[in-house]
């Protein structure tokens, strides 16, 4: 609210898992994980739906056996190195910058 974010901002809390699922499922909205779990598909070269809601796991354990089931996809964000995972904070940055990047109405060069 201190950037007046609420304005453009809406923020809905779903008590558990199946409440926003159906929720996401009455809008019309795929349910989209993100996660590196086997068979997830790579974000990087994945194009994400213009409408969608973006899950993200708890940092640790991930994405529960119930969210993963009401995904329609999952996907995974590149990691190198020993280290398997990613804060969550982080991966949700990263997962909606590549939306962002798709989707978003950015000037070029030759707009400035």
């Amino acid at each position: 609210g201190a950037m007046v974010t609420d304005r453009y901002q809406h923020v809905r809390h779903h008590p558990d898992t199946a409440d926003l699922t159906a929720w996401a499922d009455a809008e019309g909205l795929p349910v989209i994980g993100i996660d590196n779990l086997p068979g997830a598909v790579p974000l990087e070269r994945t194009a994400l739906p213009r409408r969608c809601v973006l899950l993200f796991g708890q940092e640790g354990p991930g994405l529960t056996e119930e969210a993963r089931a009401h995904a329609s996809m999952v996907c995974s964000i590149a990691q190198f190195g020993s280290t398997r995972s990613i804060n969550a904070g982080a991966a949700a940055a990263i997962a909606m910058h590549a939306w962002v990047q798709r989707y978003a109405d950015i000037p070029g060069p030759q707009d400035r």
